[in-house]
């Protein structure tokens, strides 16, 4: 049986057995104020702060979100060492960072990725349904890029979280139920 489910060039086909207890951890986004993002991340989306880490004599903080279906709530340790233990050693965590004073900055501060010149894209979440989804962001007054039935791809959205990245919603079994 091939290791991958599609063929596309640069695919390695031998499996390193070192890599097989690799964990994809976190993303990490920049944040300018922790305040508007927290409130975004937790009310908006749904997500649950695990681990706040403080850096002063760096002048930073991190923030660690995930989803709580995502996550045994039972299994977070309660000390302080072995939650940021177990937060490392959980899958898929979104990592927020934020500069100390950048909150006091006047305009947007990081580039979203989608801009020239473009990188990073978006994150994404999937929904049960999409356009129940963006009807819950329209009354919240989230900032769309793409409306569910917006331009040639129907039934996915794109908003933007307060720094301007961008968040893709889908509803997973979209194009399965559309043919």
């Amino acid at each position: 049986m091939p290791r991958h489910h599609e063929e596309a060039p640069g695919l390695c086909e031998d499996i390193d057995k070192e890599t097989q207890e690799y964990i994809f951890s976190q993303t990490m986004l920049r944040i300018k104020d922790p305040g508007v993002s927290l409130d975004f991340y937790t009310r908006i989306i749904g997500m649950k702060l695990y681990r706040k880490l403080d850096f002063p004599e760096m002048k930073f903080t991190l923030y660690f979100l995930g989803l709580p279906g995502d996550v045994d709530d039972d299994s977070v340790p309660s000390g302080d060492n072995q939650r940021t233990t177990w937060t490392f050693s959980q899958r898929s965590m979104l990592e927020l960072t934020h500069n100390w004073g950048t909150e006091n900055e006047t305009g947007p501060i990081y580039h979203n990725g989608n801009s020239d010149p473009q990188g990073f894209g978006h994150i994404g979440f999937t929904v049960p349904d999409v356009y129940k989804a963006a009807e819950r962001f329209e009354k919240l007054g989230v900032k769309f890029v793409k409306r569910p039935d917006d331009g040639k791809m129907k039934g996915l959205a794109f908003i933007e979280d307060p720094d301007g990245y961008w968040i893709e919603i889908l509803q997973a079994n979209m194009i399965e139920n559309s043919s």
